[in-house]
C-alpha cells in the first residue's frame, strides 16, 4: 500500500477518489474512462486528437486576447499544445476509440493531460488544478458537444484533402496507360463474355473518369465540412461563450489550420445533425465501389497468365505461395480491394450512428469519428500504393490481345450495316465452328471486295463511333 501511494497521485471527482498513476498526465476521468471503455484496443484516432488539441489552444489563445483568466495560465495551456501537437505525450491519451458519452471522455483526456502539462509548465507537480483546472481553463467557454465535432470536421478536412491528392495521382497514372496503350486492340467483354473490340486504352480512360469523378465528390463535399459549431457549448444556444469568443475561436482556428471554416448560423444544426458525415462516408463508399471495380478488372485481365486472360501483366512485388515454386499474386490489386470493402462497411456504422442520435445531441458521435478517420486513412494508403506498385508499373501483353481478337468473331458485328445481322450472325457461327477469323471466312465467300472488308474491319474504325466502312 505504501509503494502504490508513492507511485500515485490522489484526485477527486463528482463520483469520488481515485488513485491516479504519479507518471500520468491524464486524471480521474480519463482513468475511469479507461476502465469503462475497455472494449476494442484502439486509442482514439491521432487526427482526432491533434485537431481537439488545436481547439485547445485556439481557445486559450482567445482567452489570452479576452483576459478571461490570468496570461500566464494561457501561455502555458498554448505551449503545452504546441508540445502535443509536436507529437510529445501521445502515449497519455489512453481512452478507447469506442466509448459512450457522446466524446465527454476525449474531451476530458485532452483536457487534462493539457492541464498537468501546463502545471509542470508553470513549476507545479501534475494534479494541482488549483494552477490550471482541466474545465476552468483549458475547456472553458466550451463543451464536448462543440469542440468534439469542431475537432472532427477540421480532421476530416485535412483528410479529404489526402485522399483527394491521391485519386489525383492515380487518376494521372490510369491516363497515362490510355495513352501508351491508346493504339493496342483487344477484346472488350460483357457479362464475361467476348463483346466488341476496344483499344486497350479506352479501357484505361474510362477508369480515369471514374476516379476523377471521386475528385470532384470529395472537393465539393468539403464545403460541408467547413461550418463549425465552435460556441455553440451544450446544446448550440451557446450558454457560457460569450459572443467575442465565438469569433476569435473562428478567426483563430482558420489560422492555425490554414482551412477556410466558418461559423455556424445556426450551431444547434451540426451540434446534434451528423449528416455530413455521413455524406463525407457515402463518397468514400461511392469511390470504393470504383476501387473494386477497377482493381478486380484488373485482377481479371492479368489472370493467368497461361490459363487465364493473360491481357496485362501487373508488377510482381512478392511471391504468391509457400507451396507453388514462382507464383505471384495480384497482392497490390487485391489490397486496394479489400480496403474498399472496409470502408464499405464502414459506412454502414457511420451511417446507423449518424440516424441514432436524439434529440439535441447524438451519442455515437465517436463511432462516427473513428469509422470515418480510418477509412479516409486507409483509403488514402490504399489508393497511393495501388498506384505506386500496381497501376504504373502495368504492361500490356499485345500479342496476346491481338490472338483473342483474331479468334474471336465478334468482328461480324461490323458488317451487319453491309450484310444484314441474319447473314452477318451466319459468319460468325461459322467461324467459330471452323477457328477461322471472320476475315477469313468473308474473304473466302467474296460476299464483298477485299478492300472494302480490310477498310470495314479495320481496328481503328470498330472502336470508334459510327458504321464501320462508311
Amino acid at each position: 500500500m505504501e509503494n502504490l501511494r508513492n507511485s500515485s497521485r490522489m484526485e477527486q471527482d463528482a463520483l469520488g477518489t481515485r488513485a491516479v498513476p504519479e507518471s500520468a498526465y491524464y486524471g480521474i476521468h480519463t482513468l475511469r474512462a479507461m476502465d469503462n471503455f475497455a472494449v476494442s484496443g484502439r486509442t482514439v484516432n491521432a487526427h482526432l486528437l491533434h485537431a481537439m488539441v488545436m481547439v485547445k489552444k485556439a481557445a486559450a489563445l482567445a482567452h489570452l486576447k479576452l483576459n478571461t483568466y490570468p496570461a500566464a495560465i494561457a501561455l502555458a495551456i498554448v505551449q503545452a499544445c504546441d508540445e502535443l501537437l509536436a507529437g510529445a505525450y501521445s502515449e497519455q491519451f489512453t481512452v478507447d476509440a469506442l466509448q459512450g458519452g457522446a466524446g465527454t471522455s476525449t474531451n476530458m483526456n485532452v483536457n487534462e493531460v493539457i492541464a498537468n502539462r501546463a502545471i509542470e509548465l508553470l513549476g507545479g507537480e501534475r494534479g494541482d488544478y488549483s494552477q490550471v483546472h482541466p474545465l476552468d481553463h483549458v475547456n472553458c467557454c466550451q463543451s464536448t458537444n462543440d469542440v468534439y465535432p469542431t475537432a472532427l470536421r477540421i480532421a476530416a478536412i485535412g483528410r479529404v484533402r489526402a485522399l483527394s491528392q491521391a485519386f489525383a495521382v492515380l487518376q494521372e497514372a490510369l491516363q497515362e496507360k490510355e495513352t501508351a496503350f491508346a493504339d493496342v486492340l483487344k477484346l472488350g467483354r460483357t457479362e464475361l463474355m467476348d463483346a466488341l473490340p476496344m483499344m486497350a486504352g479506352q479501357g484505361f480512360g474510362a477508369y480515369a473518369k471514374a476516379v476523377a469523378r471521386d475528385r470532384w465528390r470529395l472537393y465539393k463535399v468539403e464545403e460541408r465540412l467547413r461550418e463549425i459549431n465552435i460556441g455553440g457549448t451544450a446544446i448550440g444556444t451557446g450558454l457560457n461563450a460569450p459572443v467575442k469568443y465565438t469569433f476569435l475561436m473562428t478567426d483563430i482556428l482558420q489560422e492555425l489550420t490554414g482551412y477556410g471554416l466558418a461559423r455556424s448560423e445556426f450551431p444547434m444544426d451540426p451540434t446534434q445533425n451528423m449528416d455530413v458525415f455521413a455524406e463525407v462516408s457515402g463518397l468514400l463508399k461511392a469511390a470504393s465501389i470504383n476501387l473494386m471495380k477497377i482493381s478486380g478488372d484488373l485482377r481479371l485481365l492479368a489472370s493467368g497468365p497461361a490459363g487465364g486472360l493473360g491481357e496485362l501483366e501487373l508488377p510482381a512485388v512478392q511471391a504468391g505461395s509457400s507451396i507453388m515454386p514462382g507464383k505471384v499474386n495480384p497482392v497490390m490489386a487485391e489490397l486496394a480491394g479489400l480496403v474498399a470493402m472496409r470502408v464499405i462497411a464502414n459506412d454502414t456504422a457511420v451511417t446507423l450512428a449518424a440516424a441514432g442520435g436524439q434529440l439535441e445531441l447524438n451519442a455515437f458521435m465517436p463511432l462516427i469519428a473513428d469509422s470515418l478517420l480510418e477509412s479516409l486513412e486507409i483509403l488514402a494508403n490504399a489508393v497511393n500504393l495501388f498506384e505506386e506498385r500496381c497501376v504504373r508499373g502495368i504492361r500490356i501483353c499485345e500479342q496476346r490481345c491481338q490472338e483473342q481478337v483474331m479468334n474471336s468473331s465478334v468482328l461480324a458485328a461490323a458488317l451487319i450495316h453491309h450484310l444484314g445481322y441474319e447473314k452477318s450472325a451466319e459468319l460468325a457461327k461459322q467461324a467459330s465452328r471452323e477457328g477461322r477469323t471472320v476475315q477469313q471466312v468473308l474473304v473466302e465467300a467474296q460476299l464483298l471486295p477485299e478492300e472494302e472488308i480490310a477498310r470495314i474491319l479495320n481496328p481503328c474504325q470498330v472502336t470508334r463511333p459510327g458504321v464501320p466502312g462508311h
